[in-house]
């Protein structure tokens, strides 16, 4: 087996950035690799990962979508005149009861079976169908990547019988992508070999959120009007729910001085289950504007991250984090969490922006009282976040979902 170029074991060591290096395949010019990917939902932001990797010189890409979307969770459009790679949505059907999701799916073993992948890539171990296909590549002598986003701080951990079952789903895969340093150094740290693992740098279409956002720059007051938004404001973006922080910014928010308040506003744009409680509290707050936009489309978000002057994601578990990757390409300075997976790889404390602790209204106070009082600190950080998003577009992410699937070929078990 090929060890994958952007790896090594000094890679996800503590305090060590995450690098990520183009990497030459020099693959067969008569033959492609064909890579199946497992994906749960047809996400937008996924969209362009993937027909990046359709684009790669040595993919022959189709993809496997265990469901169109899920509606309970996310109210995503389903951009399918954007979708340029070969792939198929699987029948479903989906449960939740005691906290969990339950999505079983027929048709996994006929689908592999008819495109006959040398490589799959699976999209996270907690379904049946990763189960299914991670069987079928063992029958089939087909590599099998991991593509995880799981870290230490992510709530789903603990629960023993989970524990057990992941330790078994690791020990069977052949390689693993992660899309940062969170997720490489929690997957080191539960015994894989860091050469094994590859960088996928998460990824949104940075150059749509970045034109979009000049467009509505250039027609500020039509947006503001249409939203009802502040003419200042910090903005959140992302589910009402209490694993978000939102009452953590809430009363960060309350306890900034009345002077503050009355200059700049408090949007979420979003919707959940704490909505109506989190709009009750607001009523409390008697200074500023505190405004609820409801779910917004990606249509309208690139335009409340132009108008915004930060984005503050106050999660107390989160493997990721997108939201974060669109405000950077907005060019906005972000407050974030230690504990979001992005946190490591995209902000850089005091330099486009602040990590502060989880739960920590105080610091949450903090942090937004430096940046509203200071616009040119504003403007710096916001340029030093265009600048390091650039590094995380969707042919990056594809490039190191290539150097996983083509360092993962066929071999005996």
């Amino acid at each position: 087996m090929r060890d994958a170029g952007t790896t090594g074991a000094n890679q996800f060591s503590e305090g060590a950035p995450l690098q990520y290096t183009p990497v030459d395949f020099s693959p067969s010019p008569e033959k492609k690799r064909r890579v199946l990917v497992l994906s749960e939902i047809i996400s937008p932001y996924r969209i362009p990962v993937f027909n990046a990797l359709a684009r790669h010189e040595a993919v022959d890409l189709h993809v496997v979508f265990l469901a169109e979307t899920d509606p309970q969770l996310r109210q995503w459009r389903v951009y399918r005149d954007e979708i340029k790679f070969s792939y198929e949505v699987l029948p479903s059907w989906r449960i939740r009861f005691a906290g969990h999701n339950v999505l079983l799916n027929w048709g996994v073993t006929s689908g592999l079976r008819k495109f006959g992948p040398e490589t799959i890539i699976c999209g996270g171990y907690n379904y049946y169908a990763s189960w299914e296909a991670l069987s079928w590549a063992a029958r089939h002598n087909a590599g099998f990547v991991l593509w995880s986003e799981s870290n230490r701080q992510d709530a789903r951990r603990g629960r023993a019988w989970t524990e057990r079952l992941k330790s078994h789903f690791l020990s069977r895969c052949d390689g693993f992508a992660v899309p940062g340093k969170s997720a490489g150094d929690y997957l080191v740290s539960l015994g894989v070999n860091a050469e094994r693992i590859t960088s996928a740098p998460n990824a949104i279409d940075n150059e749509r959120f970045a034109t979009e956002a000049e467009n509505i720059r250039n027609r500020a007051s039509e947006f503001r009007y249409k939203l009802g938004l502040p003419e200042r404001f910090i903005l959140f973006v992302g589910r009402l729910a209490e694993a978000k922080g939102v009452f953590d910014l809430l009363e960060a928010y309350g306890r900034l001085g009345d002077d503050v308040r009355s200059e700049l506003g408090l949007v979420f744009a979003g919707d959940g289950d704490c909505r109506p409680e989190l709009e009750r509290r607001a009523k409390g707050i008697l200074r500023g504007k505190i405004c609820f936009t409801g779910f917004v489309h990606r249509e309208d978000l690139a335009g409340l991250y132009a108008l915004s002057e930060a984005l503050v994601l106050p999660t107390h578990s989160d493997t990721w984090g997108l939201v974060v990757n669109e405000a950077m390409a907005c060019g906005l300075p972000i407050v974030v969490t230690s504990v979001a997976g992005c946190a490591a790889d995209l902000v850089e404390n005091e330099w486009n922006g602040y990590v502060v602790p989880p739960e920590d209204p105080a610091a949450l106070k903090v942090a937004i009282a430096h940046l509203a009082s200071n616009t040119e600190i504003r403007q710096q950080m916001g340029l030093r976040s265009s600048q390091r998003i650039q590094e995380y577009s969707p042919e990056a992410c594809a490039c190191g979902l290539a150097t996983a699937a083509l360092a993962t070929g066929r071999r005996s078990r």
